[in-house]
């Protein structure tokens, strides 16, 4: 069975996810293809020798440089900041190399723009991080929503709310510094490729955007604030629906509030990440006095389930949403195939954000710009 050796720069919070999920694909999903752990790169060598010792990897590295040039290297797995994304992501591509990118694609639209440029003149595969849309709920809400199971959508409201920045006196750190660091640049790109994912395409959007909490205790004293808490966004897609999509990380009281309701001429679907194991469907279908939403809990009839558990209601949970994605990246580079989401539709997405910071600023309906 033919291995591929699999290099991942950042070792911390989504490092360590990619590590495990490299680790236990094979075993899940029995794919031909068998990733080896082979180098681990962190910001600096001792935390990168920790990282290996923990994780399996056969080496660690400081200089993400070297990884992406080593030959045992075969194929790259971006876990650092979006800051460093193109720059790591064209290096890897020059190499050859299929490359996984956590999301957002790039820092700003023009990095985005490269990154696609970059990758299919190397024609490699190349892929980007949206776990949350694998889960096999919403991998059915869009099986539903494409078989017409609930009519011609009309409408979609969908949020990402979290509150790991509700509380005024948390400390300021790199998640305050920075638009791309910001609610609309770190949170919204999820939330954004699932209306896409559901719907297709946005035409048009208007956006607001606002800081909640200006100033935050720094280590050296208080400290400006200087990107965003939340946002709302009401959009027109190119299908002819409304939507109105909202994005927090100042909602007291939501963990992974990653919700949506889509609304059809003959039914709805409403999902809830805080219950991503249970979808709910409503049927314009029987007497009006029997009708209403019914809970549908996740099984192996549904996409993907089956590999983790035999038993419906069992439940799938974040990791595993993380090791599907390797099981598509795995299939892009053994198939030479493009596997959803590919680096353009994560430039889809960044285009998405760009208007809406362009409306924020205008205060205006703005156009989504071309690709």
């Amino acid at each position: 069975m033919p291995e591929i050796g699999i290099g991942i720069i950042g070792g911390g919070y989504m490092g360590k996810a990619h590590a495990v999920a490299m680790s236990a694909v094979g075993a899940v999903f029995a794919t031909s293809l068998r990733p080896r752990l082979e180098m681990v790169c962190a910001t600096s060598a001792e935390s990168a020798e920790r990282h290996r010792a923990a994780y399996g990897f056969a080496r660690a590295t400081a200089d993400w440089r070297a990884l992406v040039a080593d030959p045992r290297v075969e194929a790259v797995v971006i876990a650092a900041p979006q800051s460093v994304h193109r720059q790591i992501a064209e290096a890897a591509l020059a190499h050859g190399k299929p490359v996984f990118c956590e999301k957002p694609l790039g820092a700003s639209l023009a990095d985005s723009r490269a990154m696609v440029a970059a990758a299919e003149a190397a024609g490699v595969a190349n892929m980007v991080g949206f776990n949350y849309v694998r889960t096999p709920a919403t991998q059915f809400a869009r099986r539903l929503i494409a078989d017409g199971a609930i009519g011609t959508v009309t409408w979609l409201r969908a949020e990402h709310a979290e509150d790991f920045l509700a509380d005024p006196a948390a400390p300021a750190s790199w998640r305050t510094r920075g638009m791309a660091n910001g609610a609309a640049g770190d949170l919204a790109p999820h939330i954004v490729n699932c209306a896409l994912a559901l719907l297709g395409p946005v035409a048009e959007v208007m956006a607001e955007i606002e800081t909640v909490h200006k100033n935050r205790p720094g280590e050296t004293g208080i400290e400006a604030v200087t990107n965003d808490d939340h946002l709302q966004l009401m959009c027109r897609f190119e299908c002819g629906a409304m939507g109105h999509i909202y994005v927090s990380r100042v909602a007291t009281g939501r963990k992974m509030g990653y919700a949506y309701e889509v609304h059809g001429t003959r039914g709805a679907i409403r999902f809830d990440q805080e219950d991503q194991n249970a979808l709910w469907l409503y049927v314009a279908e029987g007497p009006e006095a029997t009708r209403g939403f019914r809970r549908i809990l996740a099984g192996p009839a549904h996409p993907d389930f089956e590999a983790f558990c035999l038993g419906a209601g069992h439940g799938t949970g974040y990791q595993d949403q993380i090791i599907i994605e390797a099981r598509d990246f795995l299939r892009a580079i053994e198939t030479g195939l493009p596997v959803w989401p590919t680096f353009r539709d994560g430039l889809e997405v960044m285009r998405v954000i760009d208007a809406a910071l362009a409306s924020a600023r205008d205060r205006r309906w703005t156009p989504v710009p071309p690709a």
